[in-house]
């Protein structure tokens, strides 16, 4: 396939992208690098420009004769998106509805939309399944539910075939060390330990240590971003016209953030200063994917089931690129 990826030099999209260029799919990157990194992904492949530039997209669609399209761009961080969900309603859903509408114009059937797992709120049962009812706590999450409304309506009427994966908490590098998470500011929590670990930070703050878990913890499910990869691949090479895919992506158990930094200090073989603080509004204490839809209908398998294999790649990474892509 000629696939184009919105948001390809980001950290899930590089690593997506050069899965598809090793199976021999023909691949561009569109980017406007305010989070992205140029050195994530072939420079011969990248396209640097806007979301919003839908004039960009549409000559991008035609010259390089696109027949399918992975979006992941999106604004990610849900604490901004509280503050200022402007700014997560404007790019996250109208530039994803205008890249839509370029899609459509182009007859373009195939379209992988990188959706997340707090379009599910804060649920009570366990493991977090498709069935699960998606009510959002925040605009981050209410933006990524609506464009997931949007898609069933544009697949109804347009016949365009749509993957929507929500995934939890993506985690780890490639294991060839080639490419891996560099995010400015960083907020997720396996390499903010690996930077306590590292010296690059003084800690790392546990927030609240009296939930109801076996340590008083949060636990998440951490799936390791090669596997959240082979699964935009799959459902790609799944979709057809008309088609809807909707797939929770986790390993299906959590790990809590007592258990995240002891793995990390055993991996890394060096302590990390740790300070406890009051729990963060909104955090739910456990928050675990189910997969098996995903496993059953496409064959889906997660390589990495593991925390500790998981950090290893994401160690290796850090430890060779202590400042990232600079």
């Amino acid at each position: 396939m000629r696939i184009l990826v919105t948001g390809g030099a980001g950290y899930i999209g590089s690593h997506a992208v050069k899965l598809f260029g090793a199976r021999g799919h023909e691949v561009w990157v569109y980017d406007s690098l305010v989070y992205g990194h140029r050195g994530a992904v072939p420079a011969d492949r990248l396209v640097v420009g806007d979301l919003s530039d839908v004039h960009r997209l549409d000559q991008l669609l035609v010259e390089q004769r696109i027949d399918a399209v992975v979006h992941f761009a999106a604004f990610a961080a849900v604490g901004e998106s509280v503050q200022q969900p402007a700014k997560y309603w404007q790019n996250n859903f109208v530039n994803t509805l205008g890249l839509l509408e370029c899609v459509r114009r182009h007859g373009i059937s195939r379209f992988v939309f990188s959706s997340t797992c707090a379009t599910f709120g804060c649920p009570t049962a366990m493991p977090i399944s498709e069935d699960t009812p998606q009510a959002p706590i925040n605009p981050y999450g209410h933006t990524k539910l609506a464009v997931e409304w949007a898609l069933h309506d544009y697949g109804q009427a347009y016949g365009i075939g749509y993957a929507a994966l929500r995934y939890f908490n993506a985690a780890g590098a490639a294991a060839d060390g080639s490419i891996g998470e560099d995010h400015t500011p960083e907020t997720h929590l396996i390499p903010l330990v690996l930077f306590a670990a590292m010296g690059k930070r003084p800690q790392i703050e546990i927030f609240g240590t009296d939930y109801p878990t076996p340590d008083g913890t949060c636990i998440r499910d951490y799936i390791h971003v090669d596997d959240l990869a082979l699964a935009h691949l799959l459902a790609l090479e799944k979709l057809t016209p008309g088609l809807e895919l909707h797939y929770n992506l986790g390993i299906g158990h959590g790990y809590s953030v007592r258990e995240v930094i002891r793995t990390c200090e055993e991996v890394t073989g060096k302590m990390v200063p740790v300070k406890e603080g009051p729990r963060r509004p909104g955090d739910p204490p456990v928050l675990i994917a189910s997969s098996e839809k995903i496993q059953k209908e496409l064959g889906w398998k997660p390589h990495y089931v593991e925390l500790r294999g998981i950090v290893e790649t994401a160690w290796q990474w850090h430890a060779s690129h202590p400042k990232g892509y600079r």
